[in-house]
């Protein structure tokens, strides 16, 4: 582990009421169920919605773009540069279509999978391997509808394998944050 005691955490969504609830936004769920289980607060900040929690003597910084999916990219480097965070203590939450609802599994590397934001994030900062919590969302579309999908509210089945998904996830990055990613890894990937 690196002597750093800070964390960067991203939750990737797209801002605005629209997006609300939607498949896309479970970053952003993820990052705000975590804030409200410290008392946490949100407040708008560069760039996006920053919230901070202690967790036995380690900072995590919670970030919630507000750049829009496809430029999460800008976002991530300025919070890694302004909190002088090393990428790996940074993990991007993310949805997962080839991971089963509410299904939870920890990356450190590897493609975007045609996902715009990790597109955003790898172009920008000119690698592949940073950590990614990767939130199944399911596939359950017709062929074609993919987007709408994606950019849809849960279905009600959907909802009891959510909610368990965000607790898993935040017992996975205070994990990551307190005992690393391997050991995360051993103990929640799915």
């Amino acid at each position: 582990m690196n002597g750093v005691r800070k964390f960067l955490v991203v939750g990737l969504g797209n801002p605005g009421q629209e997006y609300a609830g939607t498949r896309h936004n479970i970053g952003y769920d993820v990052v705000d169920a975590w804030a409200q289980a410290s008392t946490a607060r949100f407040s708008p900040d560069r760039y996006g919605d920053r919230a901070q929690i202690t967790l036995k003597g380690r900072t995590i910084v919670l970030i919630k773009p507000n750049t829009f999916m496809n430029l999460s990219g800008k976002a991530v480097r300025y919070w890694l540069e302004t909190e002088k965070i090393p990428l790996e203590n940074a993990v991007v939450v993310v949805d997962e279509l080839a991971l089963p609802c509410g299904t939870t599994r920890l990356k450190l590397s590897g493609s975007d999978g045609g996902h715009n934001g990790l597109k955003s994030i790898q172009e920008v900062l000119g690698k592949q391997d940073y950590p990614r919590l990767r939130f199944g969302i399911g596939a359950d579309f017709a062929k074609g509808h993919q987007i709408d999908y994606v950019l849809g509210p849960w279905n009600a089945d959907q909802h009891e394998p959510v909610k368990l998904g965000i607790e898993r996830s935040i017992k996975f990055l205070e994990s990551f944050v307190l005992a690393g990613a391997a050991t995360a890894m051993n103990q929640y990937n799915q």
